[in-house]
């Protein structure tokens, strides 16, 4: 027997979950209605009933055995509860003509599905502004965080522990934003069906968009752990630290994608392996993740302790307003270098404000990569000194150059003697240098 309301719920059911997980939308349901089938048709093969109604699947739902004159009530299918908090009861009788016809109503009317009410082109439309919202911060951070990394990897001067953390930060931003659109493409742009297919690329992709995911969230972790150490302790190790870092940052979701990669095969080999939210599986994800949040919540909040602290010693003037605005662009600076806006919705369910949780998360976080290249790059002093002077250097050199050419062709013919004149000059001593890296970490809090 066919029933024409799946025409109708898969659709609408599709425009509330498009955005809710990785998911493609119309997947979740008929993956949920094949298991439902799967089910009844295996049970169906060891019934033994000789008499009366045999155990149906009815394309919604599965009915089970029942003798001649018995009424039998079901629950609703539980994809409904997307569409409405109403979950009514769906019943039949079994007659001695066989099973009789859904009462007291419909499935739809029964189940609390109401057309009025139910979002559709609306809804569509706020998550098609979503996707369009989030593509554009990823793009902008991909322009911004390679245009950075380029900048940090070409300067010598600016190569220094906390640069090398800040460009391994980018890199993550960038892998992010690399596997947001390589999902997207997969998932929602493919036009064959791919609900029940298992490919090893698909499953690859998911398996590289959850880790760039996750060592995003530990290089923001190590950001944090880094400055919380430059704060605490006075001297230590930089080079020894930050192969520590590297293990955290690279080397820990390693572990954990490994491990849910392992458990998804052997337990859960099931499509694609974009479905996440519903599957136990997903906290071997979403623990790591949860955890790192957390812990940097924790280290910016000591930190702006340390930093409290410092603006009340007696070795810093006593300017209550000038204080107060280091202290503001302090805070103001470190919440996207530490990822601070996570922790809003962290710990709420999925479900708790789905749609501002969507925006927050969805939208807003794609312009962090963006945020931080700005802030940690393109208004860094070191970084703005270290362009200015190639700047001057390379009109300097081009316009003393060409006058040599030709008013002193011995001295034209050897460039390398001037060359090296204005790179003594702009050389300091190691010493120098480390100082001005340690004062500039501090001017960015």
């Amino acid at each position: 027997m066919e029933y024409p309301v799946l025409g109708v719920v898969v659709p609408l059911l599709g425009c509330l979950l498009s955005a809710a997980s990785s998911t493609r939308p119309e997947c979740i349901i008929m993956q949920e209605i094949e298991e439902e089938r799967s089910q009844c048709l295996a049970e169906l093969s060891w019934d033994n009933q000789t008499s009366g109604c045999r155990r149906q699947w009815d394309n919604i739902t599965c009915w089970p055995e029942a003798e001649v004159g018995e009424v039998v009530v079901r629950p609703c299918p539980k994809y409904f509860r997307f569409l409405t908090t109403f979950l009514g009861n769906v019943t039949r009788n079994c007659t001695s003509q066989g099973w009789t016809d859904v009462y007291p109503a419909l499935y739809a009317v029964a189940c609390g599905y109401d057309s009025n009410s139910t979002p559709g082109e609306e809804q569509t439309a706020f998550y098609g502004t979503v996707k369009t919202g989030y593509t554009i911060g990823h793009t902008l951070s991909l322009i911004a965080l390679t245009a950075a990394m380029i900048i940090l990897c070409l300067f010598r001067k600016l190569h220094c522990t906390r640069n090398y953390i800040h460009m391994h930060l980018f890199m993550s931003f960038i892998m992010r934003a690399i596997a947001v659109f390589i999902k997207d493409v997969i998932l929602f742009e493919s036009e064959s069906e791919h609900c029940f297919v298992s490919s090893v690329g698909c499953k690859a992709m998911m398996v590289f968009f959850q880790y760039c995911v996750m060592a995003n969230f530990f290089w923001l972790l190590v950001e944090g752990l880094y400055l919380h150490t430059l704060l605490v302790i006075s001297f230590f190790s930089e080079r020894k630290y930050f192969w520590w870092y590297i293990l955290i940052g690279w080397g820990a979701p390693s572990v954990f994608i490994t491990a849910w990669t392992i458990v998804r095969i052997y337990f859960s080999n099931v499509g694609c392996w974009e479905e996440v939210v519903e599957s136990p599986f997903w906290w071997i994800i979403k623990t790591p993740i949860l955890v790192s949040i957390l812990v940097n919540f924790i280290l910016f909040i000591c930190i702006i302790r340390i930093l409290v602290q410092k603006l009340h010693s007696p070795d810093v003037g006593h300017n209550e307003t000038s204080q107060y605005s280091r202290l503001a662009k302090s805070t103001l600076l470190l919440i996207p270098l530490f990822g601070i806006h996570y922790i809003m919705f962290a710990f709420f369910p999925d479900n708790f404000k789905a749609e501002v949780k969507l925006v927050f998360e969805l939208v807003v976080g794609s312009f962090q990569g963006f945020v931080v290249a700005v802030l940690y790059c393109f208004l860094n002093g070191e970084v703005q000194a270290e362009l200015k002077r190639k700047w001057r250097r390379w009109h300097l050199e081009r316009f003393l150059g060409s006058d040599m050419k030709y008013h002193h062709p011995s001295l034209g013919s050897n460039g390398t003697n001037f060359s090296t004149q204005i790179s003594m000059l702009t050389k300091c001593s190691p010493k120098t240098r480390r100082c001005s890296g340690f004062q500039a970490e501090f001017s960015l809090v």
